[in-house]
């Protein structure tokens, strides 16, 4: 029975990792058909989506269905928990690359402001953090994982330039409003993509030290520990 929950939990794993690796390739499709605003591929995102969607609701039914007969404990039952968080982090960052692939659908036809560098910059920078944050998870590697939690700061300051030049054209020239906003938004989305992934080290930390390091909870002291063994 203990052999069969092990394998169990190592199909999870796999799954989990299947989702991410999806993850990381739609937010590059997505960053792809805005670069070349190429409506097909753009398309092809919202049914990538789609994909990973399904792939959420098996997840959930597997984490439900280990917690009701299994009833694991301690790392076991931390794993399990923080699998469905991941799960439903990862779904939403296909949700922003169908945000990102809609707004190069709106610009397709019309002249970009200028040639893109920081966009997909951004989008490096984050998927970069949600490769990261998976090896982390298959490791259980705490260390790697609060390493990449301060990462974030980049994507963020990054995300405000691309806000101020945006908004530099605008004030110029109001006839680039609508074009400026949609790529002011698909800076929004990769820096959420981003902070999912800080969302996922942070639960890498939960499985290997029972520590909720969200919200600074870690420099509280050790209210933030739960079931360690």
């Amino acid at each position: 029975m203990e052999r069969h929950f092990e394998r169990e939990l190592e199909e999870l794993k796999e799954q989990l990792l299947l989702m991410g690796g999806r993850a990381e390739s739609i937010v590059l499709k997505a960053v792809e058909s805005l670069r070349r605003l190429d409506e097909d591929l753009a398309r092809q995102v919202f049914a990538d989506d789609k994909a990973i969607d399904r792939m959420e609701i098996d997840i959930d039914d597997r984490c439900v269905r280990l917690l009701a007969l299994q009833q694991p404990m301690a790392r076991d039952l931390r794993f399990i928990t923080a699998a469905l968080k991941i799960n439903n982090d990862l779904e939403r960052v296909g949700d922003h690359a169908v945000n990102i692939a809609g707004g190069a659908l709106r610009l397709a036809g019309q002249p970009l402001l200028k040639p893109l560098v920081d966009i997909p910059r951004m989008a490096a920078l984050a998927n970069g953090m949600l490769h990261e944050a998976l090896d982390a998870f298959v490791r259980r590697d705490a260390e790697a994982a609060r390493a990449l939690v301060v990462r974030d700061d980049e994507v963020d300051l990054l995300n405000q330039q691309v806000f101020r030049e945006l908004v530099s054209f605008m004030l110029e020239d109001p006839t680039t409003i609508t074009r400026a906003t949609e790529l002011i938004l698909v800076a929004r989305n990769l820096e959420r993509v981003a902070d999912l992934a800080t969302n996922v080290a942070e639960e890498v930390v939960f499985i290997a030290e029972a520590r909720v390091i969200k919200h600074h909870a870690e420099e509280a002291g050790p209210e933030g520990d739960f079931g360690r063994s």
